[in-house]
């Protein structure tokens, strides 16, 4: 007898064998609501814990029994994923949708069957229970696991799963929670020695583990920008239209690994999401060591860093490249390792020079001196802080993948050079190595260069156009509140001004090389573009590098040493406000991934952009399988927008060519690659198409008349406008024209970039 064979005699055994009128009562409800009954063993352990709690309110029971009940939950919710996850995989058929003859007490549901969900779960939240409840009589620590036991065995007995399943749950969910206190336990002792990096793992390991959850199961489809970029990934290039290539190439990268799913696209963005806020730990707990303080100073370091580590996470200009894979993830990355980088470069003395050694001037001597000796000092500019020229090379490279993936980078030369030249630093500017870093992250940029010099240099025609050069000088009040607006509300009032005023305080009290690192690496960057959106629009996120410095300053000033310092504590409206801040900070990155909570209409709901697209590819993919022929190259799907086509390429199945056709428009990466007409003469020649073989969907954003262009390109057409909803809301609408016999399409060129 082989195992199936055995496994469903099990089963017949338990739902036809054991049946009886009380569990004919029992079952359905322990299946159900099961999970009440785990309500008295709750109540009893949190009354013992607040019975031996101390006076001091440091009980170490109730400790125990708080981490009793996070980690059952963490466990719980660990296994349910995963199972679920297994379902997909495994794609068993329950029994109750599969055998005759099954006693179902409860619905059958459409879904797989192995492992079992409730099995899972059951066990996944019942052994931490156990765990924890080591001082309890033994009945009172059986209890849970009991409880999981009879749950799981009435998922066989109602009908709806199969024995080896609850046996494949119960073991998913024993060894998950098993995992999870060994990553306590382990926590937990490197936590007395090292809390601030222990807590900085703990931290990014649950917001990653969740991105990871959100990106299969949440309400996001690929963004615009996203779906485009992917489209650059088919069409690897040394550069692009609009940007460099860096961000093609890690979707590349995704992609191969992946494939060309959304999981794919946007695993790289929780990778550099974390690596963001790792480094920016570094850079911050390298800057406020202890080693680096004036002896007047109280301020570990590494507090700073984690909590400017963790900000990252939150803050709503930035928790979102979290999860959607645009250039800014990979940006913010490459900005926070070259101010890593830089600060460890100007900070890193040679010790292969006697003379260096003999003469050195340290940082913090400088800031303890008189002006007057701090003015015979800088008369005689000495070599001893000369860094390696490695960290410098590492630096370059750092700063020229940057340009790769976004071309606001190069505020990097600009900042780094008034850092510079306006602190004690400045002798640097006397020596090789800067230039040769500039020298190194101009050759990893070159390819950009190469590429614009074989085509018109376009990504300078579009980049002046995106600043608006020639409209000449201006002044526009309103995209300049615009801007301000955005600003305030991606960083959230509270932390924008906040931010701002750690900057300048620290800027104008201490006067050292750390708060004119953060400084000069922030308020120019804003500066430049709140005066540019004075003469035009300007993006809520282009000035997001000059924030990075100012959640440092913003932890140092209030979270970092200024709490230490016993006559210097922060008021109590301070504290309050800070919670305020980080509060509502955290509130608006949540309502940001599952807006539904808010039941925002669509119109007011910036994430509205990235919902509505898989429906749309599901449409036309009904009418691409209702044209095609035999060799699926002879329908051709585009749009009049570079978005709705990118979007079409990935969604609809089999991932089609698309194009994006020029009405007029300004100029995007579509126009560079090849058009319909041409493909169109070589299907007709790669398969002896008649003329009127080729047919074509277009797809317009909105209820729209074809445009005449379009329809002269065919002999006929048909029109259908698709209607997508979100809760009762109209959340966006598309004419979709289904065109018969395509004749060629006169397009115009573009005038615009």
């Amino acid at each position: 007898m082989d195992i199936q064979s055995l496994d469903k005699k099990l089963f017949f055994l338990i739902n036809h064998g054991t049946s009886n009128p009380v569990f004919d009562m029992l079952m359905p409800f322990l299946t159900g609501w099961g999970f009440l009954l785990l309500l008295p063993f709750l109540f009893l352990v949190l009354r013992e814990a607040f019975k031996e709690r101390p006076a001091d309110g440091q009980g170490s029971a109730l400790q125990t029994a708080f981490w009793a009940l996070f980690l059952s939950f963490c466990s719980f919710l660990l296994a349910d994923w995963l199972a679920q996850e297994l379902k997909h995989v495994i794609g068993r058929i329950r029994p109750c949708n599969t055998l005759e003859g099954v006693r179902l007490l409860v619905g059958c549901t459409g879904s797989y069957s192995m492992p079992s969900n409730h099995a899972a779960n059951s066990f996944a939240a019942a052994i931490p229970l156990y765990y924890f409840t080591q001082g309890y009589r033994k009945m009172v620590r059986l209890y849970p696991l009991i409880l999981a036991a009879l749950i799981s065995y009435s998922r066989v007995y109602v009908g709806v799963h199969y024995p080896a399943d609850i046996l494949a749950g119960a073991l998913l969910g024993t060894v998950l929670s098993i995992f999870i206190i060994g990553i306590y336990k382990y926590a937990a002792a490197r936590y007395k020695s090292k809390p601030n990096t222990t807590l900085l793992f703990a931290g990014l390991a649950a917001i990653s583990i969740f991105r990871i959850y959100f990106i299969q199961h949440g309400p996001l489809d690929l963004s615009p920008d996203e779906a485009h970029y992917w489209e650059w990934s088919r069409r690897l290039d040394l550069s692009y239209y609009s940007k460099g290539p860096m961000i093609a190439y890690l979707i590349y990268i995704g992609a191969l690994i992946f494939g060309n799913t959304v999981w794919g696209i946007r695993i790289p963005a929780v990778v550099f999401s974390t690596l963001s806020s790792m480094y920016l730990f570094k850079l911050a707990a390298l800057m406020y060591s202890e080693s680096a303080v004036s002896k007047n100073t109280i301020s570990p370091g590494e507090s700073v860093g984690l909590y400017s580590a963790l900000l990252l996470q939150i803050i709503p200009l930035f928790a979102p490249f979290g999860v959607i894979f645009t250039i800014d993830a990979p940006f913010i990355f490459f900005w926070i390792l070259a101010l890593y980088l830089f600060w460890k470069a100007v900070n890193t003395v040679t010790s292969n020079s006697k003379e260096s050694n003999e003469m050195a001037v340290t940082s913090n001597e400088l800031e303890n001196k008189e002006p007057e000796d701090l003015l015979l000092v800088t008369r005689h500019p000495l070599p001893p802080s000369d860094p390696s020229l490695k960290v410098w090379i590492v630096l370059g490279i750092s700063i020229g993948f940057g340009l790769l993936t976004k071309y606001t980078m190069a505020f990097f030369y600009l900042c780094g050079f008034l850092f510079l030249l306006l602190s004690e630093k400045r002798y640097l500017l006397k020596t090789v190595k800067p230039y040769a870093a500039l020298l190194v992250s101009i050759l990893c940029f070159s390819p950009v260069i190469i590429w614009n010099m074989q085509h018109d240099w376009i990504t300078l025609r579009h980049t002046a156009g995106q600043a608006h050069i020639a409209e000449g000088v201006r002044v526009s009040l309103e995209s300049f509140l615009e801007f301000l607006g955005s600003q305030v509300g991606a960083v959230t009032p509270i932390l924008f001004g906040m931010m701002l005023y750690s900057l300048f305080k620290l800027q104008l009290s201490a006067r050292d090389s750390r708060s004119q690192f953060l400084f000069y690496f922030s308020v120019p960057v804003i500066g430049f573009f709140v005066l540019k959106s004075l003469q035009g629009k300007v993006q809520a996120n282009w000035a997001m590098n000059g924030y990075i410095t100012g959640i440092i300053a913003f932890s140092q000033y209030f979270l970092g040493a200024r709490q230490r310092v016993k006559t210097d504590h922060p008021s109590r409206i301070t504290r309050y406000v800070l919670f305020a801040g980080i509060g509502l900070a955290l509130f608006v990155t949540a309502i940001a991934h599952y807006p539904a909570v808010v039941k925002l209409p669509p119109k007011l709901d910036p994430s509205s952009r990235l919902r509505g697209w898989d429906e749309l590819g599901m449409e036309v993919n009904r009418i691409y399988s209702a044209l095609y022929g035999p060799a699926r190259d002879n329908v051709l799907i585009f749009s009049d927008s570079y978005q709705v086509a990118s979007e079409l390429a990935f969604y609809v199945k089999g991932h089609p060519k698309t194009y994006a056709i020029n009405l007029g428009r300004r100029m995007n990466q579509y126009d560079l690659w090849t058009d319909m007409n041409s493909d169109a003469t070589g299907i007709r020649k790669r398969r002896d198409f008649l003329p009127d073989t080729i047919n074509g969907i277009f797809v317009k954003i909105g209820d729209a008349d074809i445009p005449p262009e379009v329809a002269k390109s065919f002999d006929k057409h048909t029109r259908d406008v698709l209607k997508v909803y979100e809760r009762g809301h109209l959340l966006r609408e598309y004419s979709i024209f289904t065109l018969y016999n395509f004749k060629g399409l006169r397009t115009e060129k573009p005038e615009t970039y």
